[in-house]
Formats: structure tokens, C-alpha cells, sequence
């Protein structure tokens, strides 16, 4: 019965849209962490104030430059160092995003193949879309075997993430290769666990650093994502990641 109760969940919660992830959850599920000042800072090369965490990877139209009929393909890798834990052996495979128009110029029609083979999840479809789905698809997928191995409110650590885009992301400017040229993008990097009040109990995951690379002129603008977790001697406790694969463009 658990067994079947967590597979729905699964299949619920990867349809979840990016705005979900932008959104305040009003109703907290634990005690809320120290709020901390947005340490956003300024851009030298423009003078100009870095973009909103959240904004840049939640609320712009990432698939307005994605052609109709393209294919995008991501590169899904995720490794433990903890002995006998719950996420097994190395895995290594894709998320594809079969990309049709949607009813504006900057939305579309998406059809997800979440994983290949025995590792396959139900995904999608998602219909009229301006954001890239695959990043909240990678989120809540990694919300899910994270909540599992801390035993933990899979709500709380949703909102802890949210709220560490809020206020605790470094947003910098960066270079980004693609296809033979530089392109220019942004780097956001958090650690939402950081003080957090329920730290003791995360099994040195209070530790863990989110780090997402965005480049407006990559189709579907998400590079890449990483969750990375470490222990105190320097030993991995978790690499999850996520990379835009340059071929199918």
C-alpha cells in the first residue's frame, strides 16, 4: 500500500508546472529558518543589478527560443557515498522534451520522457508552457529521494528551497560555451539549509549547494543544474546533476 501511495504522489508531482516552485507556500510546515538579506549584488561589466534568483529560472519565457519540433535533451546523472543508502548504484540517463507550438509565441506544447527502460517516470504532458519544465521535473524529482532518506516533510524541504532562492541565492554573471562561441549567462548558487533550524537532523545534507547555470540564448535556457551534498572529510554524500546536451540543437 506505501509502496503504491508514493508512486501516485511521484506521478502528481512531476506534472508540477516551474510557478509552483516560484510560489509562497503561506501555510509553513515546520518552523521557518532565519530570514537572511538577498545577497544579490551588482554586475561590473554592466553596472546593472543582478536578475532575482527566482525570477530569472521561474518566471521568464526560457522556451520562446526552442523551435517547434525540436528535441531537447538533458543529461541526467546522480551518484551517492553513502554506503548502503537508499539511492543505489550510479545512475546515468536523460530527460528528452519533445517540443510542439503552443497558443502564444513564446508558449509550448511539451511531451516528456522522464528517464528510459526500468528507470522510466510518468511526466508531463505539459500544455502552453513559456518556462522550461525540466526544471522543476529535476527539483521534484530530487524532492522526492531527498524527503525519503531524511525522513523528512517533503513540503518543508520545498519551501526551504523556495525560500533560499528568495533570499539567500548569489546570483553572478558568467560565460557559457555553446556550439564553438561564448555566450553569456548567469549563475545561481544557494545553500538553503544553511541555518536552518531543523540542521541537526538532515545528516549532514544541511551542507547541500544548488547550483543552476542559465543562458538566454541556449534553447530552453537551462544549462545545467546541481545538488551537491559533502561530508565533513570532503567525501560525497550526493551529486545529483543535470546538463543541457548541445547535440540535439
Amino acid at each position: 500500500m506505501r509502496r503504491s501511495f508514493l508512486a501516485v504522489a511521484l506521478s502528481a508531482a512531476l506534472v508540477t508546472t516551474p510557478s509552483a516552485w516560484a510560489a509562497s507556500d503561506t501555510t509553513p510546515a515546520a518552523p521557518q529558518e532565519t530570514a537572511a538579506q538577498n545577497p544579490a549584488t551588482k554586475d561590473p561589466a554592466t553596472k546593472g543589478t543582478a536578475p532575482d534568483a527566482s525570477d530569472l529560472l521561474f518566471e521568464q519565457p526560457q522556451m520562446k527560443n526552442t523551435a517547434p519540433g525540436s528535441t531537447l535533451t538533458y543529461d541526467y546523472a546522480r551518484r551517492s557515498g553513502i554506503e548502503r543508502g537508499p539511492y543505489g548504484p550510479p545512475l546515468s540517463d536523460a530527460i528528452k522534451l519533445t517540443v510542439e507550438p503552443g497558443k502564444s509565441a513564446e508558449s509550448r506544447d511539451i511531451r516528456v520522457q522522464m528517464f528510459s527502460g526500468g528507470n522510466r517516470l510518468p511526466a508531463g504532458p505539459f500544455t502552453d508552457m513559456p518556462g522550461n519544465p525540466v526544471l522543476s521535473l529535476f527539483l521534484e524529482n530530487h524532492l522526492k529521494g531527498l524527503a525519503s532518506l531524511l525522513e523528512a516533510n517533503p513540503r518543508y524541504i520545498k519551501n526551504a528551497i523556495r525560500k533560499g532562492l528568495r533570499e539567500k541565492a548569489t546570483v553572478t554573471p558568467m560565460q557559457v560555451s555553446f556550439k564553438g562561441r561564448t555566450v553569456e549567462g548567469w549563475r545561481v548558487e544557494m545553500k538553503p539549509f544553511a541555518g536552518d533550524p531543523q540542521s541537526e537532523r538532515m545528516r549532514g545534507f544541511e551542507t547541500i549547494t544548488y547550483t543552476f547555470v542559465v543562458a538566454p540564448d541556449v534553447p530552453g535556457e537551462i544549462v545545467s543544474i546541481q545538488a551537491r551534498a559533502l561530508k565533513p572529510d570532503g567525501g560525497e554524500l550526493l551529486e545529483e546533476r543535470l546538463d543541457y546536451d548541445q547535440k540535439d540543437s
